[in-house]
């Protein structure tokens, strides 16, 4: 995970260079992307519960769920995080926040009525560990450095199209190709690199859930009957919850695809799995 996290910032380091020597003046681009990522940033948690329909739930409305996060929260010294339910039934649940005091823990109907409690009670360790891990921090960094990219792209194409920045009005049409040109190199492995974080970021969150919960057991349970169920949900239902990809228990692509390519934000199921099977076995014996 760290030898990710370097070789994404020696990237875009290297990237950096190759714009200043090429005279891109980074500052304009850098500006307008780090407002809209500090906008994402601050706010991801209500986009997030609009796009996924979340609603967020009182103790009264769900006490068994609010007892439960609660409890865990409370073994990791974490403040309460407030809780939604999303209406739907796809088997997955989500967390998002900034920090551990706005973080929002959210589960779908259908966890909830899929899983024993052992079993909820072990997903939402996992849901709480990606706050504690600072997941939604280090994937907003890592995502800001693909952003940049993706929108000097794009303004790139444009000014090209209608013949700036040198285009055909001038002799410098082949210098803005070639800058072109590999910043779409540099975003397609900058792709890779986050979405190689982001796995290297649920086996963290695994781990640490299993000790939030003490039980990766239940967890991996979970895992092995949600995936179960979700080869018969319709692809339109699974499209609902793609906005919070990144933070759901398991991918909301799942099937079909086995997220064992370079372009899931998940491992591989029965590798996570297996490792939590291992630790299981450790943890008898007191060890981590």
């Amino acid at each position: 995970m760290y030898f990710t996290m370097f070789m994404l910032g020696f990237l875009y380091a290297v990237f950096a260079l190759f714009l200043m020597a090429a005279g891109m003046e980074l500052m304009f681009v850098g500006g307008i992307v780090g407002i809209m990522v500090v906008v994402q940033y601050y706010m991801s948690d209500k986009l997030i519960l609009m796009s996924t329909g979340a609603k967020t739930v009182t103790a009264e409305e769900q006490p068994t769920l609010h007892r439960m996060v609660k409890e865990l929260a409370a073994r990791y010294d974490m403040p309460m995080p407030k809780v939604a339910v999303i209406d739907t039934a796809i088997p997955n649940a989500f967390a998002t926040g900034r920090n551990p005091k706005n973080a929002l823990v959210a589960v779908t109907t259908g966890i909830q009525q899929r899983l024993n409690e052992r079993e909820l009670q072990a997903v939402i360790g996992h849901e709480l560990a990606h706050v504690a891990n600072r997941d939604m921090r280090v994937l907003a960094i890592a995502n800001f450095l693909v952003t940049v990219t993706s929108f000097l792209m794009t303004m790139l194409f444009w000014n090209m199209l209608f013949g700036g920045m040198g285009g055909r009005r001038n002799n410098n049409g082949g210098g803005v190709m070639m800058v072109y040109l590999v910043t779409m190199i540099v975003y397609f492995i900058g792709q890779l690199l986050v979405l190689a974080l982001t796995r290297y970021r649920e086996y963290g969150a695994d781990h640490t859930g299993a000790e939030i919960s003490g039980d990766p057991g239940a967890l991996a349970d979970a895992l092995e009957k949600i995936s179960g169920t979700v080869a018969n949900i319709p692809d339109k239902d699974l499209r609902k919850l793609q906005t919070a990809s990144a933070f759901l228990i398991i991918p909301a692509a799942l099937k079909g695809e086995g997220s064992m390519n370079l372009f899931s934000t998940h491992p591989p199921l029965h590798e996570r799995v297996k490792r939590l099977r291992e630790l299981e076995q450790r943890m008898r014996y007191g060890l981590r």
